[in-house]
């Protein structure tokens, strides 16, 4: 996955303030030890005449004599940094000290992404999904099948719960396996509390770990800012809404839980609509009944979403509550 524009300018932005910030400590030590060893700053002019009368040597532009440079300024060299011993000074304070000593702040190592950029990018990209905080929790490492019973059995499917969060993790791992490959999107349904939301959120922390962008909302905030963003003119609220349009994956959590009337419906059909055709991929998660959501939301959004949607169904007890007579949060 390669970062958005915006992303990318946002993230050499942080290394060139890095760098402005490493250059005016540098700066600052330079001033320190100028001010406490005079000599230290004739040293640096030597060092800087005895490469401008070498460089004009060997251009045939200065007549004079000879001279080995590597020897002089190891000379001098040598003799700032008895300096700066004998003043108590580490022999590295007029050096540049790097943030990443591998890429010396520019991001990049011999032309290929330095792992510091690897690792700013995913931590932007955890900052700009909205659940950074939740998924240090919520993921595979802490999805428990313990709170899914083996008595309760699906009509429809003659599986107990337990067998289908089973079958939907492995779907779930699967849709992240093949995220580079093949277009998928999942909907995610049935009754509170089941683990759609936790579900979604282990596929989200799965892939922003993997340096996919990742934006997560609730039904409610998505069409709240869809009616901000459709009356206002701003370059901010275009922005918003192609960010929400182009990422890699969005997750609209909770739907059937907002208001919904009309605009939401519309603007929910041009949103799963833009980004099928985009081939960006998007989970729903919804406590709706799929003949409630049909209701809810018109023919056309949902026959948009099941010729689509790979379909998955969670059942079970409400794990909130399980948690809750267990003493947990």
């Amino acid at each position: 996955m390669s970062l958005k524009n915006s992303q990318y300018d946002a993230l050499m932005r942080q290394y060139n303030q890095r760098q402005l910030q490493n250059r005016h400590q540098l700066d600052e030590r330079i001033r320190t030890a100028y001010s406490r060893i005079p000599r230290l700053a004739d040293i640096d002019r030597e060092i800087s005449s005895a490469s401008m009368e070498k460089a004009r040597l060997l251009l045939g532009e200065s007549s004079g004599k000879d001279f080995d440079l590597d020897a002089r300024i190891q000379e001098l060299s040598a003799d700032r940094a008895r300096l700066l011993a004998e003043h108590g000074f580490p022999g590295d304070y007029l050096k540049m000290r790097y943030t990443c000593p591998l890429c010396h702040d520019t991001g990049y190592v011999n032309n290929q992404k330095c792992v510091c950029f690897k690792k700013a990018a995913v931590d932007l990209l955890y900052t700009q999904s909205n659940i950074r905080d939740i998924l240090q929790t919520e993921n595979f490492d802490h999805f428990s099948f313990d709170f899914y019973s083996d008595d309760i059995i699906s009509p429809a499917t003659g599986l107990s719960a337990r067998q289908t969060a089973r079958d939907a993790v492995r779907r779930a791992r699967d849709f992240i396996k093949n995220f580079d490959t093949s277009f998928e999107n999942l909907f995610l349904y049935g009754d509170t509390g089941v683990g759609k939301t936790f579900l979604s959120h282990c596929i989200a922390k799965e892939l922003i770990d993997t340096a996919h962008c990742v934006i997560y909302f609730s039904a409610f905030d998505l069409f709240e800012m869809f009616a901000r963003n459709t009356f206002s003119d701003s370059g901010e609220a275009e922005d918003m809404n192609r960010y929400i349009f182009d990422c890699d994956l969005l997750i609209i959590d909770d739907l059937g839980t907002e208001l919904t009337n009309s605009f939401v419906a519309s603007q929910l059909f041009l949103c799963i609509n833009e980004r099928i055709m985009h081939r960006k991929s998007t989970i729903i998660s919804t406590n709706l009944t799929l003949e409630n959501f049909k209701e809810t939301y018109s023919e056309r959004v949902f026959s948009r979403i099941s010729s689509s949607y790979t379909m998955i169904k969670l059942i079970g007890s409400d794990i909130r509550i399980q948690k809750k007579f267990l003493g947990g949060n």
